[in-house]
């Protein structure tokens, strides 16, 4: 018998971003397949008739879905989405009994729990939904689309490749068998050393003065991440980060190995200016490379954006929204 948890939701609005008066917001709850119960916000649009597309959103990695995926969520249902942005296993208001872990397997599995609770919705046709995933997400997105057949399009957004950032370091440099090698002899110390305190050792979220030389890409999450822009109590780079083992499983399982089945129509964002971009420019590449469905694949980069800059715009309306829709529109029919 599938077993849903208490999981206690808050009321009131907490976003980092304003209630639109253009849609009908709740809170609801799923059960993936290992479980655990998620918890995510329903947006649906006040003007909609009849069975509707539907998009589950999530992501950034270490954010939840009172930032920019509730954002995203929100604005695609303002254009006549029925959207949920919910929080991954082990974070948010999501249940787990450990908290700030993340997984390939469960991460992939919680996006299609969300097809699974859109495909069941009386106000959604199950053969138009699609999935967006921002930055983390947006490799776990991709991953996903490459197994679930009931995806139409997906979109990834700053995408990130978080298999292969935890096994390779940033922009590849830490690539090497003895980097790896004393990573995970670092993690496998860890892991005895949380089970004597009883209790995982947090890796910290982003860093907190912020160093003068600190590199571009970390002033960029903490000009987001920590100040008024997208600050959230219960948001992990807000606070006190992922455990430090959190992203063990990670160094050895790619998660993309698949991507160039991917039958269904996927988009790729990405920020010119972005720390990140070559992660999407890379997937998309091999998306492509040998594949039968590329007329339906898609790699868009914006002009002097950075990474956040997806986020929420970055105050020069940054992101998208028309492409998106028309993105949708166009699979989703």
């Amino acid at each position: 018998m599938i077993r849903k948890e208490e999981l206690n939701l808050v009321t009131e609005w907490d976003k980092t971003f304003a209630k639109s008066e253009k849609v009908d917001h709740s809170k609801v709850t799923f059960v993936n397949r290992y479980g655990i119960t998620l918890a995510a916000d329903l947006y649906v649009p006040k003007a909609a008739n009849g069975k509707l597309p539907a998009i589950a959103v999530s992501g950034p990695f270490g954010a939840v879905k009172e930032q920019c995926s509730g954002l995203y969520a929100q604005t695609m249902a303002e254009r006549g989405f029925l959207t949920i942005a919910f929080d991954p296993s082990f974070t948010g208001e999501s249940g787990g009994n450990v908290r700030y872990m993340a997984s390939p397997d469960i991460n992939t599995e919680d996006f299609m729990a969300a097809v699974d609770f859109l495909s069941l919705h009386e106000k959604v046709d199950p053969e138009r939904i699609g999935i967006l995933g921002i930055c983390g997400w947006g490799g776990m997105a991709i991953n996903t689309a490459a197994l679930d057949t009931r995806i139409k399009a997906t979109v990834a957004s700053t995408m990130y490749d978080m298999t292969r950032v935890n096994a390779k370091g940033y922009f590849d440099s830490e690539d090497s068998e003895e980097a790896r090698y004393q990573m995970r002899k670092t993690l496998c110390a860890q892991r005895l050393e949380d089970l004597k305190a009883g209790e995982y050792k947090l890796a910290g979220g982003v860093v907190d003065p912020l160093p003068e030389d600190a590199p571009f890409f970390v002033k960029d999450y903490y000009d987001y991440y920590k100040t008024d822009r997208g600050y959230h109590v219960r948001s992990l780079n807000s606070n006190g980060g992922w455990n430090v083992t959190g992203c063990e499983s990670f160094m050895n399982q790619p998660i993309l190995q698949y991507s160039s089945e991917i039958r269904s129509a996927v988009l790729l964002i990405h920020g010119e200016k972005a720390h990140s971009c070559y992660f999407s420019k890379d997937a998309y590449a091999a998306m492509t490379a040998d594949s039968q469905y590329t007329e339906n694949k898609e790699l868009m980069i914006i002009p002097d954006a950075v990474h956040t800059d997806l986020y929420d715009g970055g105050g020069k309306d940054a992101i998208p929204f028309d492409k998106i829709e028309g993105f949708y529109r166009e699979y989703l029919k």
